[in-house]
């Protein structure tokens, strides 16, 4: 569009210029070898202007001539590129297609067509379609050819730690996710590589290092890196607690800071404050962890801040975490366990029944069943208790990965992952009975067998899982009495009164006796 106005711009100013010489009429004369030529002053102008269009032309055809064979070259030197690229083109897409036979006739082609120091995606087709026909020596050897070329490293590093991950050598995928890592911390893939091998190192200090590096290229938010941290200096905390108690204490709130509402930092940083007498900001950093997630271990640091408190300031403790977050079922246990030990029975009671309408759950079942001993030691109550913590759902736990810890831990024990582990409850038992609102079990549905009643499978199932469950509450029981109360539970669900078969309904047709034959005496669950 430039090019078009300044062309319009002299066309017009030669037009301007040739109208004012027509409207001042003139004559030039030139004496030349002893002869005068006298021409209009027009006529001169155009004779002039003839001459330099005549020889600009002149000297372009020259300038063509002279530069023609560099021309030629040129345009097939041009042309032989736009092929070899419309090939490495083609390859690709046939690589990313899965199509062997096609990527490496296009590399071939490419490779004729481009020079590979030119080019280095040629080398990059050629290890993919190395791979897609299954030359995997032959792909590690070219990849491993591409860490001489600074452009072509992290590529090279990168099929390496795939070829590492393929045959299960994590010690090799590690290692090239660290040389990666190293060189590019915004490579997603080998700074969460090389994060696993540090915290399964236990190499915290080098973790928060590249945490960081992540943090400074944007790789990840800003709250995403503050949790992660916060996971790293807990797990720093937890290891110098033994060796270092300063520097675990300077971590670990540091950790709080980042994370308020993360449990197991806002409990080592007030552990280590509570040790080293700091009960005023050690309760501080419990409460407000407490506001965020009510957690049975906050409950319990809290109301045991001063080891030289009576049961009473422990139970006004407990309530004071209480009134920070009501109606909570954490809040009633707390209150519930306190009032236990201050032989305030009627309290305990009260709180623990609230629990359980709020969250029914074992625990709350145990407790009250430990509250009934304490009180009165009617046995049969403790029983029926107990029998209800059988039945009841199981408390909330840290899970990851499909393992159940009472602690917890920065990495998952399966996976390596960080920060994995979540405190909620774990998947039921199988074979878990359902019991209504009344508190009253609901028999398992069990396939019939010849040789032993339905009522009596349902029963035996019932017996095992009380049995089982009998003896995890007699463990956690305060003396050797809850044991002998636990073994008398197991014993009367064994003795579960048998409800008769119902009669079988008029157009009910009944089972084969063959089809009953063919059935297996495994037991089967709805639930």
């Amino acid at each position: 569009m430039i090019r078009i106005l300044v062309f319009l711009a002299v066309v017009f100013a030669l037009g301007l210029g040739f109208a004012w010489l027509a409207d001042r009429p003139g004559e030039m004369m030139v004496t030349f070898n002893g002869y005068q030529y006298q021409v209009s002053l027009m006529v001169a102008a155009v004779a002039i202007v003839a001459v330099v269009a005549a020889v600009m032309i002149l000297w372009w055809l020259l300038k063509s001539l002279w530069n023609s064979p560099y021309t030629i070259s040129r345009y097939f030197r041009v042309r032989r590129r736009d092929r070899g690229y419309q090939a490495l083109s083609t390859g690709m897409i046939a690589a990313g297609a899965g199509d062997g036979a096609l990527a490496r006739k296009k590399t071939r082609e490419a490779a004729k067509l481009i020079n590979s120091d030119q080019e280095p995606l040629i080398n990059l087709l050629d290890a993919q379609a190395s791979l897609l026909e299954g030359d995997h020596e032959g792909a590690r050897e070219k990849f491993e050819r591409m860490l001489d070329d600074p452009e072509m490293r992290l590529l090279g590093l990168r099929g390496l730690y795939l070829e590492a991950e393929r045959l299960g050598d994590r010690n090799a995928a590690r290692h090239y996710a660290g040389r990666a890592a190293a060189a590019a911390p915004q490579l997603a893939w080998a700074a969460e590589s090389t994060l696993e091998e540090l915290t399964e190192r236990g190499d915290w200090d080098g973790a928060l290092k590249l945490v960081e590096a992540q943090k400074s290229t944007r790789q990840i938010e800003r709250d995403a890196a503050n949790r992660r941290r916060a996971v790293l200096l807990t797990a720093k905390a937890q290891a110098l607690v033994g060796s270092d108690p300063n520097a675990a204490r300077t971590a670990a709130v540091e950790a709080n800071r980042l994370a308020p509402d993360f449990a197991p930092a806002a409990v080592i940083a007030a552990d280590l404050l509570f040790k080293q007498n700091d009960v005023r900001k050690g309760s501080k950093i419990l409460e407000a962890a407490w506001r965020a997630e009510p957690h049975p271990e906050i409950a319990e640091l809290y109301t045991h801040a001063r080891p030289g408190d009576a049961v009473l300031d422990r139970l006004n403790r407990a309530k004071k975490l209480q009134e920070m977050k009501k109606n909570h079922a954490e809040s009633s246990m707390a209150v519930a366990r306190a009032a236990l030990d201050a032989q305030d029975f009627a309290t305990a009671r009260r709180e623990a029944e609230a629990a359980i309408r709020m969250d029914r759950r074992e625990s709350a079942y145990l407790l009250l069943a430990d509250i009934e001993e304490a009180e009165s030691g009617d046995q049969g109550k403790v029983r029926q208790l107990l029998s209800k913590a059988v039945r009841a759902p199981r408390d909330p736990a840290w899970v990851a990965d499909g393992v159940v810890s009472e602690r917890w831990s920065p990495v998952s024990p399966v996976t390596g992952r960080l920060d994995a582990f979540t405190w909620r409850a774990p998947m039921e038992r199988l074979g878990q009975l359902i019991d209504s609102h009344e508190d009253v079990a609901v028999p398992a549905i069990t396939a019939a067998s010849p040789a032993v009643p339905a009522e009596e499978k349902a029963i035996a199932v019932v017996s095992d899982a009380a049995v089982e469950k009998q003896g995890d509450a007699a463990d956690t029981a305060a003396n050797g009495s809850q044991r002998d109360i636990a073994a008398e539970s197991a014993a009367d669900v064994e003795t579960i009164e048998q409800t008769p078969e119902p009669p079988r309904l008029p157009d009910d047709p009944g089972v084969a006796p063959e089809d009953e034959a063919e059935k297996s005496s495994r037991r089967f669950r709805l639930f």
